[in-house]
């Protein structure tokens, strides 16, 4: 173990980020994983970097902006020392990025895909493209020409725009600049090419940057010119909303154009094909008043990778074959469930099993005549969702249905809008948060006249109610008819319908007024046991540890003699492993073919195991400014499944990687003579449960 000096107790959470989407990157890099899912992983990297730039980096200009030279809060770093080391860490992983793709594309090629451009096409499938662009393509495309004496263009965020050059070779002053935007909202990225004669076994797939870039003689044939060339470029901007102030505007109102604002956002990064010529360059960069400071980042010929995720699915043998979600063995689904939840707790493990069974709870109390209302806090929703639709028809069942309706969920903001009005369409009414709080809660309430009284089903989960994302994202959810919890749940929705009033909770952890307190009491507990020398270890499940007071608070635990296990998705701003400080404490990352976000706590308690699953990372964010819900769990079989997860993801040898304080994101190696690959296995040891 390498001995740290003091100051340098935690990791820059920017730093961090960029230690797990590398880990990412190391999915698209691992050949265990099949052809696509590898192109796809791509996708995912640079989707997370695009988001990345849009807040966090976004976030360190305007800190360097209003000269906030102060250190922030972890690292020890200035926000300019951070913009610096991103650019470094960026460019980095971009170049690592390309060699990947590169090879990809390669092993592509040798299992009969191949993405080919615009100077590889044969006849008929340049015959198909130009048909293809003249159906599709044409009448989206708007070229812009380019002057100095002419306004630059706006160029949107998230948009892939092709720089175009076009020389007369014997009058340089005749060369012309222009700008036009892939029209890629509506269509595809990538097209399907005709099969080629003798190779009909063979897959041809073609990017459209390329077919624009084949049929650019159609789009200025008006001009004069003896070459023409294109090179894509990408912005992306500050995605931070500014709220107006203005009292005479409503909530939804004040969203609606903070969200016109965001488009006009700052520039915190330029993305561009490396080979493009330097005067055409400079032209862009001047004229858009972007420099180094700007995070100019070099590329290849394509951007916003982010479209490989939907990379087309040519090939059933190069692609993941995830076994269906599992039904819960206590669920039969020609029953009630809510007959299955009176009987017992029930904790639903996401994707391993089906979301449906929390779609048929909203379904059967939105028909069912004994029930009265139903509550839900919605923070991300499917597109198509099976949950508005839901409560729509719950509510004209004449349910009294609220709806929590965070406006304020990043990216989801104008998606949430246009639900919030739906719902009220439709008789539901609908709460848009607590001002100064984002609501991150996942719960609901089900009340149900029974025999002259109220029965409560309650949900308490760690993800949110998207059938889209229980299919990918590992996320716990518990049924509960515990009138205890029941009662707190109550409280909660009293508290969100009614900001001014307080509550108490026994039994439920709620941020922002006790989560930060009582598990720091928790921790304490352990130092105590630690030293009486009974039982003291915590087993913690995280996408994120960043809160400085918690982190410190574990390394007090971890000197005093505390086992400290972490499994840490994302960001981990805890150094494992040091001397003298985090001897006791180990940890490790899990990035698979599902995306880990389920959030759950174990405490040793002397010998008496506490169990609480959380909506929460351990966050300032989330334990101060933010409405989350942790909930125990005392049923004792559900807590040996909680048991079995934390034990079954602790020996993965396979997707783990140690987080240590260098961030070097090792493959995890244990003594085990076989591989554990963790999704897998749990997902066996629940199949196997009767």
């Amino acid at each position: 173990m390498q001995k740290v000096k003091k100051e340098s107790r935690f990791i820059n959470r920017e730093i961090s980020w960029l230690s797990f989407n590398e880990r990412v990157l190391q999915e698209a890099d691992d050949e265990r994983n099949p052809l696509l899912q590898r192109v796809r992983f791509l996708g995912i990297f640079s989707n997370n970097l695009d988001e990345f730039f849009r807040v966090r980096v976004a976030t360190m200009r305007r800190l360097v902006d209003i000269g906030k030279q102060s250190k922030i809060v972890l690292g020890d770093m200035t926000p300019q020392e951070v913009l610096d080391r991103i650019q470094k860490t960026v460019m980095s992983l971009q170049e690592r990025f390309q060699t990947i793709y590169e090879r990809l594309l390669r092993e592509l090629d040798a299992v009969g895909v191949h993405v080919i451009d615009e100077l590889q096409l044969d006849r008929v499938q340049g015959e198909f493209a130009n048909d293809f662009f003249t159906r599709e393509l044409s009448p989206l495309i708007v070229p812009i020409m380019l002057s100095k004496d002419k306004p630059f263009p706006y160029l949107r965020d998230k948009a892939i725009y092709l720089a175009i050059k076009m020389t007369v070779e014997d009058n340089p002053r005749k060369t012309r600049y222009a700008l036009l935007e892939v029209p890629v909202g509506s269509n595809p990225r990538f097209v399907v090419l005709p099969k080629r004669k003798g190779l009909e076994e063979d897959t041809y797939i073609i990017i459209v940057d390329d077919i624009i870039r084949y049929c650019l003689d159609d789009i200025f044939f008006m001009f004069e010119y003896d070459k023409i060339e294109a090179y894509t470029i990408k912005i992306t901007r500050d995605a931070e909303l500014d709220i107006d102030d203005d009292i005479s505007m409503s909530f939804m109102e004040k969203m609606a154009k903070s969200l016109k604002e965001r488009r006009k956002g700052q520039p915190v990064r330029l993305v561009y094909d490396e080979r493009m010529p330097d005067d055409l360059f400079r032209f862009i960069t001047n004229h858009m008043k972007v420099d180094d400071d700007d995070n100019l980042i070099p590329g290849g010929i394509y951007h916003n990778f982010k479209d490989f995720i939907k990379f087309p699915s040519v090939d059933d043998n190069l692609e993941i074959k995830n076994p269906p979600p599992l039904v819960h063995r206590y669920v039969d689904v020609h029953r009630s469930i809510m007959q299955v939840i009176r009987e017992r707790d029930i904790l639903l493990h996401y994707p391993y099993q089906t979301f449906n069974h929390f779609i048929d709870l909203l379904r059967e109390a939105a028909v069912d005549p004994q029930v009265t209302s139903i509550s839900v806090t919605l923070y991300r929703v499917a597109d198509r969702s099976k949950v508005i639709n839901a409560l729509i028809n719950a509510a004209k069942n004449g349910k009294y249905v609220t709806v929590l309706i965070e406006l304020l969920a990043r990216f989801d903001e104008k998606a949430n809008l246009r639900w919030s009005e739906k719902l009220q369409e439709a008789g539901v009414r609908v709460i848009h948060g607590v001002q100064g709080l984002k609501v991150h809660s996942k719960i609901a309430l089900v009340h149900r006249k029974e025999q002259g009284r109220i029965k409560s089903f309650t949900y308490i989960g760690t993800g949110n109610f998207h059938e889209g994302t229980a299919n990918l994202y590992c996320d716990e959810g518990l049924f509960t008819t515990n009138r205890q919890i029941a009662a707190e749940v109550t409280k909660i929705f009293e508290f969100l319908k009614h900001n001014y009033k307080r509550f108490n909770y026994r039994h439920l952890v709620v941020s922002p007024y006790s989560m930060r307190k009582q598990f720091m009491q928790q921790i304490s507990t352990e130092i105590k046991n630690a030293k009486l020398g009974k039982p003291a270890y915590i087993l913690l499940k995280l996408n994120n540890l960043v809160d400085q007071g918690m982190i410190n608070h574990l390394y007090s635990a971890s000197k005093a003699g505390v086992k400290i296990k972490l499994i840490i998705r994302g960001i981990c701003s805890l150094k494992a492993g040091v001397k003298g400080m985090s001897d006791n404490i180990e940890g490790i990352s899990i990035v698979d073919k599902y995306l880990e976000h389920s959030r759950f706590v174990i405490f040793a308690n002397g010998g008496e195991e506490q169990y609480f699953i959380t909506s929460a990372d351990w966050m300032s964010r989330n334990l101060d400014h933010r409405v989350e819900v942790a909930c125990p769990v005392y049923d004792k079989e559900i807590q040996k499944e909680l048991r079995a997860m934390f034990d079954i993801q602790w020996r993965d040898n396979t997707k783990a990687r140690v987080l240590d304080a260098e961030q070097q994101n090792k493959y995890r190696k244990t003594k085990a003579k076989r591989k554990h690959r963790a999704q897998i296995e749990y997902y066996n040891y629940l199949k196997r449960l009767k």
